[in-house]
């Protein structure tokens, strides 16, 4: 069966595919998600607690998303250029989504090696 990520609170509930996320990013107590169709939700959660709820209810499939630095949750399969001098990072998929975020040199250097190393 198809896995859901579920984030609940009090007033609302948001049940999403792990595949439409693109990126959560942290602000304060808060976390914005941005979907693959553009669309960004407001979520009351941190980010540490987020990533508690992606390992938690995905599992496996939660290898998915990675933790940038200390403001941004990635989705891998929407990595599409690494650049660590300008300390940019663009998560596409080629055809309709595109986010250029920032992240510092150090999460990007980390990132860059990482994935270079699972090419091999």
């Amino acid at each position: 069966m198809k896995k859901f990520l579920i984030i609940s609170t009090s007033n609302d509930l948001v049940r999403i595919a792990p595949e439409r996320v693109v990126y959560i990013s942290s602000d304060g107590n808060y976390s914005t998600l941005v979907q693959a169709d553009g669309e960004m939700r407001m979520l009351s959660f941190q980010l540490g607690q987020l990533e508690r709820l992606i390992v938690s209810q995905l599992g496996s499939e939660g290898n998915t998303f990675i933790r940038i630095g200390k403001s941004l949750i990635i989705n891998r399969s929407y990595i599409y250029y690494i650049n660590v001098t300008k300390q940019r990072l663009v998560l596409s998929d080629i055809t309709t989504v595109n986010h250029s975020v920032s992240a510092s040199r150090e999460a990007l250097k980390q990132l860059k090696e990482l994935l270079e190393k699972e090419a091999k």
